[in-house]
């Protein structure tokens, strides 16, 4: 009983681990990606381009972190990523999401846990 209360901790721990590391490599990824818009669709600073150079850099280099091989992390990342891309759409831009896009929001990330859920497991 006792090393099966292990193997569960172990599992939530890894999982809430995964999301967290996932939720920061979608914002780096995100204002990486935005930054350029900025300067070109805002008339923003060239200058824009190093910071976002920079937040790209981290976002690859964050999903090299992860121990599962990269379809595997790059599947499950598909699912935060959503779901950050539309709390980035509701809270930065101020955009009012539908109930289609909490609950698409909602699959994505679950999807994403099911995924995490199986690694080491294959």
């Amino acid at each position: 009983m006792t090393h099966l209360l292990t193997s569960l901790f172990q599992t939530m721990f890894n999982m809430i681990k995964t999301t967290l590391l996932f939720f920061v490599t979608a914002l780096a990824e995100i204002i990486g990606c935005v930054l350029p818009t900025l300067w070109l669709k805002r008339d923003g600073s060239a200058w824009l381009l190093v910071p976002a150079a920079l937040s790209l850099a981290m976002f690859v280099w964050l999903l090299t972190l992860h121990p599962a091989a990269s379809g595997r992390v790059f599947a499950a990342y598909g699912g935060v990523y959503v779901m950050t891309a539309l709390l980035w759409l509701r809270w930065i831009d101020g955009v009012k999401l539908s109930t289609y896009d909490w609950v698409g929001a909602a699959v994505a990330f679950s999807g994403m846990l099911i995924i995490v859920a199986g690694w080491g497991r294959a």
